[in-house]
């Protein structure tokens, strides 16, 4: 895995616990009690995407770690979920 591919891999795990730990804690306007005008009650009250950024990183980096560090010590393998066997080496005819 080359650096490239690491980031990327970083990126799609920090978004998918993002979407995670956004619905966490929230609070609607509807159970404020204070719901803003042309808004729907069930917007939030107070977001504080700062603190859900930073949780999400808190816990996407150790996924990334142990993801990243099974791939590159090769415990498993892109072989390893070949269940279709599209990945076989092809049998070299010697002639």
């Amino acid at each position: 895995m080359g650096p490239v591919s690491g980031l990327v891999l970083l990126a799609v795990i920090w978004t998918v616990v993002f979407f995670i730990v956004l619905p966490l804690r929230l609070e609607t306007q509807g159970e404020a009690g204070e719901i803003v005008p042309g808004t729907h009650a069930s917007s939030p009250a107070n977001f504080d995407i700062k603190r859900k950024a930073k949780v999400t990183t808190f816990w996407a980096v150790p996924i990334w770690v142990v993801i990243a560090g099974t791939i590159l010590s090769g415990a498993i393998t892109v072989r390893d979920i070949d269940w279709f066997e599209r990945m076989s080496t092809p049998e070299v005819s010697r002639d």
